[in-house]
């Protein structure tokens, strides 16, 4: 099965992830990556949802259909630019911290915190070089691992904003109006 990245822009409310979520899972797809957080646009939220699918366009058509959501699109095919971090508590006896230094150095990793016996390192990349540096470091003894989800844009001019904002007549709350 081949994995899709959907992009897509929310409203920034209570609950609307949890649909969103729900609409993918009563589809049958699982959820590789996800990750969500605050857009350029308040009160817009931007998703970057990773699932394996044969047919991704049916669910980004009904991802469509649920109101809270201001646009969404299958990224896939796209020149995108993507990103994951990881955060990373590996076994670092002092003989060990030297190599440990170096190779975190080659993948641009930092070293956030340093224990007796461990060091906590950060590392972003794309997922290919957070997979392999996560490989590299595997023998040391990982203790703790944590990884966000993908992160994705669109290269060039070619972008996923929400448009510009107007005040509705109704209830006087900011409302984006697409492009």
């Amino acid at each position: 099965m081949k994995k899709h990245t959907i992009v897509a822009l929310l409203q920034d409310r209570p609950g609307v992830l949890s649909r969103v979520i729900g609409l993918i899972r009563r589809r049958g797809y699982n959820i590789e990556s996800l990750a969500v957080g605050h857009s350029e646009t308040p009160g817009v939220s931007r998703l970057t949802i990773v699932v394996e699918s044969e047919d991704v366009e049916q669910v980004v058509k009904q991802l469509y259909r649920l109101i809270e959501v201001l646009k969404v699109s299958d990224v896939t095919d796209d020149p995108t630019v993507e990103r994951e971090m990881t955060m990373i508590k590996v076994h670092a006896p002092p003989a060990a911290r030297h190599e440990i230094i170096s190779m975190c150095s080659v993948f641009g990793a930092r070293i956030v915190d340093v224990g007796a016996n461990t060091m906590i390192i950060e590392m972003t990349g794309t997922p290919g070089k957070v997979e392999n540096f996560i490989e590299v470091v595997r023998p040391y003894g990982i203790k703790e691992m944590m990884r966000t989800g993908r992160i994705a844009m669109v290269r060039g001019a070619r972008g996923h904003n929400a448009g510009e904002y107007v005040e509705p007549a109704t209830n006087g709350a900011k409302v984006p109006v697409l492009n």
